[in-house]
Order: structure tokens, then sequence, then C-alpha cells
């Protein structure tokens, strides 16, 4: 038993990082849309294709341009947030 609750404290571990490292690219690509980089670069292609779902299921619930601003890459990145305070308290119950 104690071995399957390594096992799920290094999964959950794992699984936060990959939070932190997806918030990071939202991130980056919400500060790239203020300069407009080449849209044929390889790289700003992989981060919006990493990041326009999220915006789109963010768009589609919640109203979230205000003045011109788009707020969706904030409520996407308070919502991992919540997440990862979640599954750390989970991970210190455990």
């Amino acid at each position: 038993m104690n071995a399957l609750m390594e096992v799920v404290i290094g999964l959950l571990g794992i699984f936060n990082s990959l939070i932190m490292v997806y918030m990071w690219v939202i991130i980056i690509a919400a500060l790239l849309t203020w300069v407009k980089p080449d849209p044929f670069n390889p790289i700003v292609q992989l981060l919006y294709r990493l990041t326009n779902p999220a915006y789109a299921l963010v768009r589609r619930y919640i109203p979230s341009t205000f003045n011109g601003i788009d707020l969706s890459p904030l409520i996407i990145i308070i919502s991992l947030q919540i997440l990862q305070v979640l599954i750390r308290s989970l991970m210190n119950a455990i």
C-alpha cells in the first residue's frame, strides 16, 4: 500500500509540473500577442496551437473581453493555480 501511495504522489508531482509548464506557455503566448511576431515561425505556431484550444474554451463560457483586452489568459492561469493548490493539498493529505 505504501508503494502505491508513492506512485500516486509521484504522478501528482508530474501533473503539477506539467501545469506549471503550461502556465509559462500561456504567459509567453500572451506576451507575444503584444509584439505581433512572424506567424510562420514554428515556435509561434506551436505556442498558438497549445494555447488556442484553452482560450476558445474560456471564451465560449465566460465573456473574457474587457475594453478590447482579452482576459482569457488571466482566467486560465488563475484556474490552473487553483488546480495546483488542490493538487498540493491532496499530496500533503496522502
